[in-house]
């Protein structure tokens, strides 16, 4: 009955589809209802945080390639975590450099844990922080380099890590749009102190919500542990330090002392079965992926739209339709002929474009020259993303770039 109940819900949310082309398309498959079903079966059912949450956050470890997993409700959640994590541990800095685009959370967990933001703007290849101005921009304040590989673009280089590290700056990687992508033959999330990942339902893949954080660090991932539920000490996982504060506050009940103001960032059972069933098929979805974009630059115009893109490495969850033109009456006749074509888009890339110019920072940034910042102002007005996703075909993408390349700009 449950997997019938799942099978209907499946049928319905598929049949109000109102885009040909949508970001997403069939990234909770029958094969994921069915595993989650399984765990409404038999008696003394439990669906909050347990063994599968375990299981997936050691598979999606060894995927990886790192030591531990702290798996979470969203990649916003793991982002908050890590940045309360840092204040936690390093007292003495308090500046994060920070991309000018990236989703909004990413600058809110810095702001909201009392770091400074320090902005960079873009470089045009990859999209991601433009690793010049983080050069320019470090101080002696500067605790940490807050990475976003934007789109499955890869924006680390030796220069920079070589850089980071003799300058003692840490490196966190912000990897939500981009599982599977590789810098020097190895997966984006293993670079830095801290990754962090999304598991949101138009990502490489889904638990429908869901975030990670990945560490080789032992005390980083004990403190995201206890910080995901509560800052109970019981949840750090380490049995030797759970019987020293035990010890300690002898006065309070042994399962609940909090020893931090924390969150409840805890994932389920339900999410975690959906996610060890979709890791099963990501490495083979992620390769059609790299396939259908190779096939969508070599069919869209680069005299109109921008291919000049470093590949390398990538993985890109979404096709980047980046104008050459400047003209506001011509982006915007773009817009209009792919809402006729009913062809899904964002416009300034995932997170709202240039996050100087939302307002959530004016208390915070003061005095911004936007000529410092005019990379990331062009993706702002005139770049946009549609969906690349395993099912699509090179059919579609063809008549997709058909329908672009034939707009005036």
């Amino acid at each position: 009955m449950v997997v019938k109940y799942y099978l209907i819900i499946y049928r319905v949310k598929n049949s109000f589809m109102k885009f040909s082309h949508a970001l997403m398309h069939n990234n909770f498959t029958k094969s994921d209802m069915i595993a989650a079903s399984k765990l409404f079966k038999g008696k003394n059912i439990v669906l909050t945080q347990s063994k599968q949450v375990k299981k997936f956050e050691s598979k999606w470890s060894n995927w990886l390639g790192v030591k531990y997993t702290v798996f979470v409700n969203s990649g916003s959640s793991a982002n908050l975590l890590t940045m309360a994590a840092l204040k936690i541990l390093y007292k003495n800095k308090n500046e994060i450099i920070v991309p000018s685009l990236t989703w909004v959370s990413d600058i809110n967990s810095v702001i909201q844990n009392n770091f400074k933001p320090v902005f960079v703007d873009i470089n045009p290849k990859n999209l991601c922080m433009s690793e010049e101005q983080i050069f320019k921009k470090v101080s002696s304040k500067t605790l940490a380099v807050f990475i976003t590989h934007v789109q499955g673009f890869n924006g680390l280089s030796n220069k920079l890590i070589q850089f980071l590290r003799k300058k003692r700056i840490l490196l966190i990687e912000d990897v939500c749009e981009s599982h599977g992508a590789t810098f020097n033959n190895k997966k984006l999330g293993t670079f830095g102190k801290v990754s962090n990942f999304s598991f949101y339902y138009a990502h490489h893949m889904s638990t429908i919500e869901g975030g990670a954080v990945c560490t080789n660090d032992k005390k980083i991932y004990e403190l995201v542990r206890m910080l995901r539920s509560h800052g109970m000490a019981r949840e750090s996982g380490n049995k030797r330090f759970e019987k020293a504060i035990i010890k300690k506050y002898s006065k309070l009940s042994p399962k609940f002392i909090f020893l931090y103001p924390a969150y409840n960032f805890r994932n389920n059972e339900v999410s975690a079965a959906i996610g060890l069933n979709q890791l099963k098929s990501l490495n083979k979805n992620n390769e059609k992926r790299k396939k259908n974009f190779k096939y969508f630059l070599k069919n869209i115009n680069k005299f109109k739209y921008r291919t000049d893109f470093d590949l390398k490495g990538s993985c890109n969850y979404a096709f980047p339709v980046i104008l050459r033109t400047r003209n506001l009456r011509s982006r915007d006749n773009f817009e209009k002929i792919l809402v006729k074509n009913r062809i899904e888009f964002r416009r300034g890339s995932a997170g709202g474009g240039n996050q100087l110019r939302q307002p959530y920072l004016k208390n915070f940034v003061k005095k911004i020259n936007f000529n410092n910042f005019k990379e990331v102002d062009h993706i702002h007005f005139f770049g946009y993303y549609i969906g690349n996703y395993p099912s699509l075909n090179f059919l579609k993408i063809k008549k997709i770039c058909k329908i672009l390349n034939k707009i005036k700009l």
